[in-house]
């Protein structure tokens, strides 16, 4: 499915190393931290800017984060403020119509 194959296993090998590179608690799930580290990483390695968030009731906020080249990664954020890497991958396709865009506008 992936264009571009080495470009993938370069995705996975890089959020493996910034999962790595994450402040975590002993007993955190791997790929949570702080989200302005998480945030920040995501744009310095894959050029990655947010499109969009919803509400999780009042538990959670996740956020969709993508890069021009197709690279995409969710992220949640709970109530007390931990924020982790729920999935990532690449080859992105929006599928957000214009017609869609001026409803909401």
């Amino acid at each position: 499915m992936a264009r571009y194959p080495v470009f993938r296993s370069f995705k996975l090998a890089a959020t493996a190393v910034l999962m790595a590179l994450l402040p975590l608690q002993a007993e955190a799930q791997i790929g949570c931290g702080a989200r302005d580290v998480i945030v920040a990483r995501l744009g310095q390695l894959f050029q990655e800017h947010q499109i969009g968030y919803g509400l999780v009731g009042q538990a959670a906020v996740v956020e969709i984060y993508v890069s021009a080249a197709g690279t995409w990664t969710v992220l949640m954020t709970d109530a007390g403020g931990q924020t982790c890497i729920m999935g990532a991958g690449d080859s992105w396709e929006s599928t957000l119509t214009a017609s869609v865009k001026d409803r909401d506008s």
